[in-house]
């Protein structure tokens, strides 16, 4: 942005001094203003005066001003534009050939419909626990926000088969539809299911009937900001504690307690134990709040004679070191 500015000031610069110079050869030799323009681009660019020249010594000393300041000025202004228009097509050329590389080795990663003040926050959360994802915007001022960041991106429309399938739908795990309108979220999640039928879509909404709407669509999962920031502040009245809780305990931020789900792999030694033999909170210090079948069953409070099987995801509590230790050796 910089450079541009500097870009802009020295053309302003030089379209002043060709004007001064028109001007002042029109009134030291009395030439007209087409002949006077004439003589000034002429000095500028330096090819000298093969039929008129200033022959008054006001004229000559005038030329002689305009080629100190005006050749420099000229030079100095073509030099900054053609390292702009070079450097960012050369930019643009490698650095759309790395991005085009990374993109295909993506697997197993997450697409994100839209750069807006949700997209951001996503991103943000998405990048500081180190998931994998791509970028969908079309809008060209934003995808410069995205380049900045250092976010893999593609540009275009969600809603495109081509876009979707440079972002990798095929062997992305899920997708995220932060879109402005519903309209274009639910069309992103027909082409996206169309796709790839076994991905992962989340979704945002803006009333209820939009979210029944998604939901038929395909949406695995479809949030309303304005529903979900309300029940906070509800809760932040009526139960603060229990805000508290839920805060510290999802909070990237938080080392003292963290909640999290892992997923019990095939090779995994807990699988056939119960809790109570597992040694979950003596070997690790975690607490199992919850456990999700594969069938989508959610069981709260496991008692210790629950039996651990394959798949199954476990909503732990704990400290985030022995979280992170016990995701090492069970986690898919």
């Amino acid at each position: 942005m910089q450079h541009m500015q500097k870009i802009t000031y020295a053309f302003f610069l030089l379209i002043l001094i060709v004007v001064v110079g028109t001007i002042g050869y029109h009134f030291f030799e009395g030439w007209s203003l087409a002949e006077s323009f004439y003589a000034t681009i002429v000095t500028l660019g330096t090819v000298g005066y093969g039929d008129f020249y200033p022959v008054s010594i006001q004229g000559r000393f005038f030329a002689v001003f305009l080629i100190i300041f005006g050749v420099g000025a000229m030079a100095y202004t073509f030099a900054l534009a053609m390292e702009y228009f070079l450097e960012g097509r050369l930019k643009q050329f490698f650095g759309r050939g790395k991005l085009e590389r990374q993109l295909k080795k993506m697997n197993n990663h997450y697409i994100i419909c839209g750069f807006g003040k949700m997209g951001r926050l996503i991103c943000a959360e998405l990048t500081g626990e180190e998931v994998d994802f791509v970028v969908i915007e079309s809008d060209p001022s934003v995808v410069q926000e995205i380049d900045d960041a250092r976010y893999l991106y593609v540009r275009g429309s969600a809603m495109e088969d081509k876009i979707l399938m440079e972002a990798g739908v095929d062997r992305a795990r899920g997708i995220v539809c932060a879109l402005p309108t519903d309209a274009h979220n639910l069309y992103a999640i027909l082409t996206a299911k169309e796709l790839n039928p076994d991905l992962f879509v989340l979704s945002r909404a803006e009333d209820e009937a939009s979210e029944r709407r998604l939901k038929k669509v395909g949406a695995d999962k479809v949030m309303s900001p304005y529903k979900e920031g309300a029940m906070r502040m509800a809760l932040a009245i009526v139960k603060p504690d229990i805000l508290d809780f839920i805060e510290i305990t999802t909070q990237r931020q938080s080392l003292e307690l963290r909640m999290e789900e892992v997923t019990v792999c095939g090779q995994s030694e807990l699988i056939g134990k119960t809790l109570a033999e597992s040694g979950l909170r003596h070997r690790y210090g975690i607490i199992v709040v919850a456990v999700k079948k594969d069938s989508g069953k959610m069981i709260f409070n496991p008692d210790a004679a629950y039996l651990i099987e394959t798949k199954d995801k476990l909503i732990a509590l704990g400290e985030e070191r022995n979280l992170s230790l016990f995701s090492t050796v069970c986690v898919v």
